[in-house]
């Protein structure tokens, strides 16, 4: 019987992975939860229809394990890079101020099938970027070891 892979499989490992449909999506966005950045981390190609981000994701794979080991939840550094980007539209980020703090809470598609539309990163605090995409290409790398969140604590939305 064959079965998904999950979670615990990529633990010892970096994650990469890609994205080309809503569906597959989903599952980065669950895994950039509560990622952080600065503007500054963000780097918008219009010559080369490419957005990158440098993201300290927090490791939602890890949290169970790292429970059961008595560990502190961890921290990676991250590039999410979105191809095919033919515009960007920032609502309630200045791009100026390129050491403000952003906390990524989810990525969304809005468009066709054949992956033609709207790429929505939402951020806390009402924050949000529109990515327009001729093909949905969506990639996650985490690009150094995993370290100890600063906060020492598990991200929580329930306040």
């Amino acid at each position: 019987m064959n079965q998904d892979a999950g979670f615990n499989d990529a633990l010892d490992r970096p994650l990469n992975l890609g994205a080309q449909d809503a569906e597959d999506l989903q599952v980065i966005s669950s895994l950039t939860q509560d990622a952080v950045l600065t503007v500054d981390d963000l780097k918008w190609s219009r010559a080369e229809r490419q957005l990158v981000f440098l993201l300290k994701r927090f490791r939602w794979e890890d949290v169970e394990l790292a429970k059961q080991q008595g560990r502190d939840p961890e921290r990676v550094q991250s590039l999410l890079v979105i191809q095919n980007a033919t515009g960007l539209a920032s609502q309630g980020i200045d791009r100026k101020q390129a050491d403000i703090i952003l906390s990524l809470m989810s990525l969304e598609f809005s468009g066709a099938v054949d992956g033609v539309g709207d790429l929505i990163l939402t951020f806390s605090g009402d924050g949000a970027l529109k990515v327009k995409v001729d093909g949905l290409d969506v990639a996650l790398r985490d690009v150094t070891r995993p370290y100890v969140a600063p906060s020492k604590q598990v991200p929580n939305h329930d306040a």
